[in-house]
């Protein structure tokens, strides 16, 4: 199941919105065939795996991190192919939420005769498929916000300039997060101040990310690089219902899609951006904004994971803070979270933080 753990991780960023999969053919103790998912529309890591092993894949086992498919998409059922291997056992890790699902395939292949056991690496899987299972159970994406900042966490110095907290090492190992994320949203403020292209810049197989830009009253000036002719089309302005018509004409008519949304308090509602996310198949979301969005979605409950870039540099008080209010929060009442990865990015750190559920 490690190995088809591993496999699984080959197809992120690349499978939206299908859930990257992985699947091992084993018989007689050996590895005899493998596959993963690798990108939507494509055949499941089942049927990858299996046409690997071939004739092999008669009485053999196959472990699988997802729950295999009993319905007719884009490919055929999972199940289908499994039973006519003549595969006897299959140990899958966790159950598909998708409502399509959701035990149809373990049910199918048990009435069949397959033994099936579920659960081995459970825990493994689920962080791995973080962001779809949150969409079809709660119907939102995994949140992770990206913070580059200093050793006293500011992400800018008392002029505003962050240009360059980390170091290149760093800068670069940020565009493999991009790279795994189906979206990438920043804050019109951010979008003002940085004029990205929100884009990964790590080869050229890469599938690029949605980029969504939340701009309440459409104050993002048009000739950014997000709305020019290269990258207008993918990418997502999220604004109030009431933001002005010709804005919103505008800027569709440069290829960019505007979601007029529901307020909450005086800028779109997290929550329904997050909604939408899910309806466009964005499971996995990294947030890139500043400390005004970033704060709004964290006090909404919306943040899963922190994952921090700290610079050994000291701005002091004048800098700007990373996050803002958050009311008074008592010690005991603070945001608690675990450290899933650390480690060193040049001369900076990595910090991968998921946060614990209030």
């Amino acid at each position: 199941m490690l190995r088809a753990l591993k496999l699984a991780a080959r197809g992120r960023g690349r499978t939206r919105p299908n859930p990257m999969v992985g699947a091992v053919v084993v018989q007689g103790g050996r590895i005899v065939g493998e596959g993963w998912h690798r990108v939507a529309g494509s055949d499941h890591a089942e049927v990858v795996a299996l046409r690997a092993a071939g004739a092999r894949a008669r009485g053999a086992t196959m472990f699988v991190t997802l729950e295999p498919c009993a319905h007719t998409g884009r490919t055929p059922p999972c199940v289908d192919a499994i039973l006519r291997a003549g595969i006897r056992r299959c140990v899958v890790a966790i159950q598909d939420p998708h409502e399509i699902v959701n035990g149809r395939g373990l049910r199918r292949l048990a009435g069949a005769g397959v033994e099936v056991e579920v659960g081995l690496c459970a825990e493994e899987v689920k962080q791995q498929l973080g962001g779809y299972v949150l969409a079809h159970t709660e119907r939102r994406p995994r949140v992770t916000w990206k913070v580059a900042m200093t050793l006293d966490a500011r992400i800018a110095d008392w002029r505003r300039c962050s240009r360059w907290i980390t170091g290149e090492a760093a800068r670069a190992d940020a565009h493999r997060l991009r790279a795994g994320a189906d979206a990438v949203m920043v804050g019109s403020g951010t979008a003002r101040a940085d004029d990205p292209r929100l884009t990964a810049r790590i080869g050229r197989s890469v599938r690029q990310p949605l980029r969504v830009v939340c701009d309440t009253r459409l104050e993002s000036p048009p000739g950014l690089k997000l709305f020019g002719p290269d990258l207008g089309r993918g990418t997502i302005v999220a604004c109030a219902r009431l933001a002005p018509a010709k804005r919103r004409e505008a800027l569709a008519a440069r290829g960019v899609e505007v979601w007029a949304l529901p307020l909450q308090g005086r800028h779109v509602s997290p929550r329904a951006v997050a909604r939408r996310l899910v309806e466009a198949g964005c499971h996995e979301v990294l947030l890139e904004g500043g400390a005004t969005l970033g704060t709004a979605w964290l006090g909404a409950g919306l943040v899963d994971r922190l994952a921090i870039y700290l610079a050994p540099r000291v701005l002091g008080a004048e800098g700007l803070a990373w996050c803002g209010p958050l009311g008074k929060v008592a010690l005991e009442r603070a945001k608690t979270g675990r450290v899933l990865e650390q480690r060193r990015v040049g001369e900076d750190a990595f910090l991968l933080v998921q946060l614990q559920e209030e």
